[in-house]
C-alpha cells in the first residue's frame, strides 16, 4: 500500500473515531440530563435513585475490564463497532420501558456497553496518536464535549416542550445509529502484534504495571472527582451558597462545557508547541485556581468565573492521561501493552465519578460547601506531583517531530 493510501486511511480513521466520540457525548448527555424524567416515568423513589445511578459507572468499570480481555483476541475497532449501537439501543430501552425492572436492565446494559465503548474509543485514539506522531487526543475529546453540548441542548428542548423520553430519544438514535455503523468501516487499529510478542508485552506490562500506571490512575480519578463536582454541585452551590436565581444556577455547567470544548479544541496545538508536561501543569493550576475562586466567591458572577476556569483547566488532563499511559505502556511492554493500559486506566474514570459527588455532598452537609470545594482542589493539585510522567520519549510528540508515522497503523474494519 502506498504512503498516499495509508495517509488517506489514517485520516479516515481519525474522522470516523471523532464521530464516535461525538455520538457518545450526545448519548450520555441525553441520559444524564433527563434523569428526573426517568425517575418520574418509572416512579423511582429518591432513596432508590442513587442505587440506579451508581450501578451505571460500576458496570461500566466491569465493561472496561472485560474489554481488556476481549482485545487480546479481537481488534478494538470491532469492540467499538458493536458496543456503540448497544449503548444507543439501551438508551431507547430506558425511554421505552414501563416497569422498574425494565429500566434496571436497560441501565445495566448501558453501563456495560459504555465501559467497552469508552475503553475501545480511547485505545484507538492512543494508537492513532502514536501513528500520527503528534498530539491529536484532545481533538477526539473535544468532539465528545461538542456531542455533550448537543445532547444537553436536545434534552433541554425535550423537557421544554414536554416531550416523552421516547419521542426525545428516538429521532436522535435513528440518525446517529446508522451513521456510526457506516463510519465504523474506517476505524484504524494499530498494526497486529504477533502472539508471542503480545504475550511478552503483557508479562512485561504486568511486572511494571501497577508502578507504571499508578500516577495516571490517581490523576484520572482526581480529574473525574473534579468533573463530577461541577456536574452535580455547581447549580446547587450557586443557588444555595451564592444566592443566585434558579435560572442563573444553570449557567456554570453550561459555561464549564463550553470552555471544556474550547480548551480541547486548541489543546493539541498547545501540546505540540509546549509539550504535554507544560500543558498538564497549566491545566492543573487553572483547575485549582477555579476551585479556589469558587470557594471564596462573594456572589454568583465570581462563582461562574471559577467554574469557567475549571473547564479550561480540567479539559486537558484526561485526554493527556490516556495518551501518556498508552505511550508509557508501549515503552515498558511493547505495542501489545497499550490497549491493556488504556482499559485499566479507564476504570478510574468511573472511580472518580462514583467518589466525587457523594464526597462533596457529605463534606458540604457535615462542614461547609465552600470548604468542600477545597477538597477536589487539593486532589487535582496532586497532578503536579506526577506531571513529569506525561513527558514524551525523545522521538515523541511535538518539538519538530510532526511527521505522520503511518506505518504504525495497520488493520481496520472493512465491513459493517
Amino acid at each position: 500500500m502506498t504512503d498516499a493510501r495509508l495517509g488517506q486511511r489514517l485520516r479516515r480513521g481519525r474522522a470516523s473515531l471523532a464521530l464516535s466520540f461525538f455520538a457518545q457525548g450526545v448519548a450520555f448527555a441525553l441520559l444524564v440530563t433527563r434523569i428526573p424524567a426517568v425517575q418520574d416515568r418509572y416512579g423511582i423513589s429518591d432513596a432508590l435513585l442513587p442505587v440506579f445511578l451508581a450501578a451505571v459507572p460500576i458496570l461500566a468499570g466491569a465493561g472496561s475490564v472485560v474489554t481488556e480481555r476481549l482485545v487480546r483476541r479481537i481488534a478494538p475497532s470491532a469492540v467499538l463497532r458493536w458496543s456503540q449501537p448497544v449503548v444507543m439501543l439501551a438508551l431507547l430501552g430506558v425511554a421505552a420501558g414501563t416497569d422498574v425492572w425494565q429500566v434496571a436492565v436497560s441501565l445495566g446494559v448501558f453501563g456495560l456497553a459504555v465501559g467497552a465503548l469508552d475503553a475501545s474509543m480511547n485505545m484507538l485514539g492512543v494508537s492513532l496518536q502514536r501513528a500520527y506522531g503528534r498530539s491529536i487526543m484532545l481533538g477526539f475529546h473535544a468532539a465528545y464535549s461538542l456531542g455533550g453540548i448537543a445532547g444537553a441542548s436536545l434534552a433541554w428542548a425535550g423537557a421544554h416542550w414536554d416531550l416523552s423520553l421516547l419521542v426525545s430519544y428516538l429521532p436522535v438514535v435513528g440518525v446517529l445509529l446508522p451513521v456510526v455503523l457506516v463510519a465504523s468501516r474506517w476505524y484504524a487499529d494499530q498494526e497486529p502484534v504477533p502472539q508471542t510478542q503480545a504475550q511478552a508485552g503483557e508479562r512485561d506490562g504486568a511486572g511494571a504495571g501497577f508502578r507504571l500506571l499508578l500516577p495516571f490512575c490517581l490523576v484520572m480519578a482526581f480529574a473525574y472527582i473534579g468533573d463530577s463536582t461541577v456536574s452535580n454541585w455547581s447549580a446547587k452551590y450557586l443557588q444555595d451558597v451564592l444566592g443566585s436565581s434558579e435560572e442563573v444556577a444553570t449557567v456554570p455547567y453550561n459555561a464549564y462545557m463550553v470552555t471544556t470544548l474550547l480548551g480541547r479544541a486548541v489543546g493539541d496545538l498547545g501540546v505540540r508547541r509546549f509539550g504535554a508536561v507544560a500543558v498538564v501543569r497549566c491545566g492543573t493550576v487553572l483547575a485549582a485556581a477555579g476551585f479556589a475562586v469558587v470557594a471564596v466567591a462573594p456572589g454568583p458572577a465570581v462563582g461562574i468565573l471559577g467554574f469557567t476556569l475549571l473547564g479550561f483547566g480540567l479539559c486537558v488532563i484526561v485526554p493527556q492521561t490516556f495518551a501518556a499511559a498508552g505511550r508509557r505502556a508501549v515503552e515498558a511492554g511493547g505495542p501489545g501493552a497499550s490497549d491493556a493500559a488504556v482499559a485499566r486506566l479507564n476504570v478510574f474514570n468511573y472511580v472518580g465519578f462514583l467518589v466525587g459527588s457523594p464526597l462533596v455532598g457529605a463534606l458540604g452537609d457535615a462542614w461547609s460547601y465552600r470548604w468542600a470545594m477545597v477538597v477536589p482542589m487539593v486532589l487535582v493539585l496532586v497532578t503536579l506531583r506526577y506531571a513529569r510522567s506525561f513527558g514524551a520519549e525523545p522521538a515523541g510528540y511535538g518539538g519538530g517531530h510532526e511527521r505522520p508515522r503511518i506505518v504504525d497503523v495497520g488493520r481496520g474494519g472493512n465491513e459493517v
